[in-house]
């Protein structure tokens, strides 16, 4: 059985993906299949019709390898590819679209409205403190939690670095206090719940990726019901997007609010594969390892 495994790209995940990506590699081969290794390039079509595989381990985090463009490509070149399609990637990108896609079904998630970036330098658009992120990055590239005492300033400082600088359009949403967990769903099954823990500030891009800066408890020591209620929330967003593969859904919980204080903030449609990553610690508590994770989610791709 010949994968390859698609990876790196120009996403602002890049080394990420990269990391991912060795693993699952590293982990095919071992398992006996033959693997070619193809880092994402603006000829990646000419490249995968070259390797001809027969199946594609999608391990590209961000745009354009998690948003349905490089599902869409495949689609048109008829290869058979892991985690989930077009349409359910087009979606789960875009946290507005994701928003209208769960919230009717009963799936509590953050309020919140687009705002022009310019217009942060006049006003706050919701009162502090809230949370300002990218409508279309993942990993919570560009997140800033403007807070009550003016760290990025009051109004926020043009000349201030932040994803004002980056992005022509923000989500602004209410800073939920709380917990950040998260559940893996796995063969149309939630796996578990991980609380993490940042030693310092919030769970940013670097506090996901640097060794040391977040501790994970696996399972996370929070009540059965909450958890219940969790594993519940993710497995429904999963089936209502249609993910396919591994699917992660992040949450906040005000444990002061019990059940009531439960919203789940995005669902990542091609989780990380790092050593660091979520995904394969879950399974691992599951009893499942890294090798078998990664094999079981090419055969769901076949």
């Amino acid at each position: 059985m010949h994968v390859a495994v698609l990876m790196g790209g120009w996403s602002a995940e890049r080394e990420v993906s990269l990391t991912s990506g060795a693993g699952v590699a590293d982990a095919l081969e071992r398992k006996g299949y033959r693997v070619t290794r193809i880092d994402m390039g603006r000829d990646v079509a000419a490249r995968l019709a070259e390797a001809a595989p027969d199946v594609v381990f999608n391990a590209l985090h961000g745009t354009p390898g998690e948003d349905g463009s490089v599902q869409g490509m495949m689609d048109l070149m008829g290869l058979k590819y892991t985690h989930s399609g077009m349409v359910t990637s087009v979606i789960a990108i875009d946290k507005v679209l994701t928003k209208q896609a769960l919230v009717p079904y009963g799936i509590p998630m953050p309020g919140g409205l687009i705002v022009k970036s310019e217009t942060l330098y006049q006003r706050d658009p919701l009162e502090r403190p809230y949370v300002l992120k990218p409508v279309n990055e993942g990993s919570s590239v560009g997140v800033a939690i403007v807070t009550s005492e003016g760290n990025y300033g009051n109004p926020i400082g043009r000349d201030v670095n932040g994803p004002w600088q980056e992005f022509d359009e923000l989500l602004a949403e209410p800073f939920i206090r709380g917990r950040e967990l998260t559940v893996a769903v796995l063969d149309d099954r939630a796996l578990g719940v991980t609380e993490l823990q940042p030693k310092s500030g919030f769970y940013d891009y670097d506090a996901k990726y640097t060794d040391g800066l977040t501790t994970h408890i696996c399972p996370a020591q929070i009540p059965e019901d909450i958890s219940d209620a969790m594993m519940g929330y993710a497995l429904k967003a999963h089936r209502v997007l249609g993910c396919k593969g591994a699917s992660r859904s992040d949450f906040r919980w005000d444990d002061q609010k019990g059940v009531e204080g439960i919203f789940l903030l995005e669902i990542n449609t091609q989780p990380g594969m790092t050593p660091l990553s979520l995904v394969p610690e879950q399974a691992k508590h599951a009893g499942i390892s890294y090798d078998d994770l990664v094999d079981r989610i090419v055969r769901e791709a076949l």
